[in-house]
Order: C-alpha cells, then sequence, then structure tokens
C-alpha cells in the first residue's frame, strides 16, 4: 500500500566517496501488514494474532501491533495478561522507544505492541503522535509487522492502513460485511487521494466524478483519468498514481458453504469492473465452532485447535502472504 521510499541518485555521491566509513543503515521493517475491514465482529484480531503465530513459526519476527487504540484486546486473542505498557505509554513519551512497549507471548518470534485501554481519547491521536507512531512502526527491525486496526473509517485508522505495505481488508460473505468492505476501501483510497495533494480540491473532484448522475452508471477512477487527460494532464497523472500503488487483498471469514469460498474472487471481479480498483484475494477461513472456544478459554486458536478447520484456512493465508514476496 506505501509507496517505496525515493531516493535521489545524485545526491550526495561525492561526499559519499570520500567518507572512509560506509553509510549507516537505518533498521525497516521487511513488510508491514495492516488488517483492516470497518466495522467490528468480522475478525480482524483473530486473523491478525494467528497471522502473527503462523508467520513467527515459520521462522519471521514478527511484531503484532494492536492498532485498536481505546478499544485493544489482541492480548486476549493470544492468551497475554493485558500489559502494563502500552502505546499510550510510548505516544505520551514515557518511554523514548517503540520497542520499550513490545512484550513476549510465548512464541519466541512473535512479540506484541498492545493498545491503550485506559485513556478515553486514545482512539484520537494528534497528528504529531499518529506521525511519530507510524514513522516508529516502520523502522522496527523485524520481517513483519502486523498492525490490527480498529473499527470504522476514522482517519487515524485509514492512516494506519495507508502506511502498510500490504492491506488486509476482512469481510464475512454476507451482503452488510461486502457491504461495509467496499466503503472501507473506497474511505481509503479518497484517503490516499487527499494524503497525495492536500492543498487542492483533488480528492472532491475525482470523488464528484465518480458520483452517479441523471440515472447514468458512476465512472471509474480509469474513466477519470482518461477524462482528466483532456483538461488536465497532471492530475490524470497524479490519479494513476494513485490507483498504481493501491492495491488491497480480501480474506473472508467465518465461511460455511462453497459459495462463501467462492464470493471472495467474486468480489474482487465486481468490484474490479465497476470502480476500477485492482484488489487481491488472499484467502478465506472456514467457519468453526473452535474459534469461540478459543476466545473464551482466552488462548490462541492455532494452539487450542491446530489441525481445525478454521487453522487450516489460516495457515493457508500466511503462506499466501509469504508467497508475495516470492
Amino acid at each position: 500500500m506505501a509507496d517505496e521510499d525515493v531516493v535521489d541518485p545524485g545526491a550526495g555521491s561525492e561526499p559519499a566517496r570520500r567518507s572512509k566509513a560506509a553509510p549507516k543503515v537505518k533498521a525497516r521493517a521487511r513488510r508491514v501488514v495492516a488488517i483492516g475491514g470497518g466495522k467490528g465482529g468480522i475478525g480482524k484480531s483473530l486473523v491478525s494474532a494467528n497471522l502473527g503465530l503462523a508467520l513467527a513459526a515459520r521462522g519471521s519476527r514478527v511484531v503484532l501491533i494492536d492498532a485498536d487504540l481505546g478499544g485493544a484486546n489482541l492480548h486476549t486473542c493470544l492468551g497475554v495478561a493485558q500489559p502494563k505498557v502500552t502505546l499510550s505509554d510510548f505516544v505520551e513519551k514515557r518511554v523514548e522507544r517503540l520497542e520499550d512497549v513490545l512484550v513476549p507471548t510465548g512464541e519466541e518470534r512473535l512479540s506484541l505492541a498492545s493498545g491503550a485501554m485506559d485513556e478515553l481519547d486514545a482512539a484520537n491521536l494528534k497528528h504529531g503522535q499518529k506521525a511519530k507512531l507510524l514513522r516508529h512502526l516502520r523502522s522496527l527491525d523485524v520481517d513483519y509487522v502486523l498492525l490490527d486496526l480498529g473499527a470504522g473509517t476514522s482517519f487515524n485508522v485509514l492512516d494506519f492502513f495507508l502506511v502498510a505495505d500490504v492491506g488486509v481488508v476482512v469481510m464475512l460473505p454476507e451482503p452488510t460485511s461486502i457491504e461495509n468492505a467496499y466503503r472501507f476501501i473506497k474511505a481509503a483510497f479518497f484517503r490516499r487521494l487527499q494524503a497525495m495533494a492536500p492543498d487542492d480540491d483533488f480528492a472532491s473532484m475525482v470523488g464528484r466524478a465518480l458520483a452517479p448522475r441523471d440515472g447514468q452508471a458512476a465512472m471509474t477512477p480509469l474513466d477519470v483519468v482518461t477524462e482528466l487527460r483532456k483538461t488536465d494532464v497532471e492530475a490524470a497523472a497524479r490519479l494513476e498514481h494513485a490507483l498504481a500503488g493501491f492495491s488491497p487483498l480480501v480474506l473472508v471469514n467465518q465461511a460455511r458453504t462453497r459459495a462463501d469460498f467462492d464470493i471472495g474472487p467474486t468480489v474482487v471481479n465486481a468490484w474490479k469492473k465497476f470502480f476500477g480498483l485492482e484488489l487481491g484475494y488472499l484467502g478465506a477461513v472456514s467457519h468453526d465452532d473452535a474459534v469461540w472456544q478459543a476466545v473464551r478459554a482466552r488462548q490462541p486458536l492455532l494452539q487450542v485447535a491446530p489441525d481445525g478447520a478454521a487453522a487450516t484456512g489460516l495457515l493457508r493465508v500466511a503462506e499466501n502472504l509469504i508467497a508475495l514476496e516470492r
């Protein structure tokens, strides 16, 4: 989701040749993955916790970030006691480094940074606080940073989603959940447009173009690019760039029937046709009674029922995530 860092190849090249010491390479997470989906109750935390466990079991160093600020519960999914130090301690400068709020999870290569649970305004980060947190989570020296996002489409939730290299949208195979997922993706796309051109009315202009008028079908972003090229080549190029860097992955949770398992690719193709976004499909997780049993036991699903239908699906999703780098 996040654009790659751009480096001017000519900047500092002459001084670098004269220097005897090699420049220090700054640590950076190899891959940041955000897990969102609009409404609550769709299993984002369950997916996040068990994906973290699955990736760590395969040898990756993983940090789970409970980005549901003010409503953290990822520690419960992992069977970890409520951490005494949370992200709010880092944001409020009670600890100096983001690493100082990481707690062990019982899995050697998996750590957790818990969201705040004691402050009513924790979810409403100030701009500077949010920028600091986003900057530091990308600098963690690990293989994966998994962000378990809060519900809704607030700017904080969308900005966490957009800072990731991979954005995963969880949905249930139900009409209302599919609609909510679509709204979440559309809101994230427009937030991306706003971030790319904060000083003009670019996002609003595109929004008006995409809205259906006089009974006509709404335009797709690709249609808008074509139209913009006629009058504003620079705006058309910005929109093309936004489209090229925006490709969320859909994950279907609690699938019961064959149709449920097929709904992910169907939705991806439909959204591409009607909205013009290049989305991907990460996989499906079966409905499984072992899930609520694991939650009640306050234990990770992969430990309670490692051979169950839901666990098998989550392990497959983890493999699909790993395969994105091949």
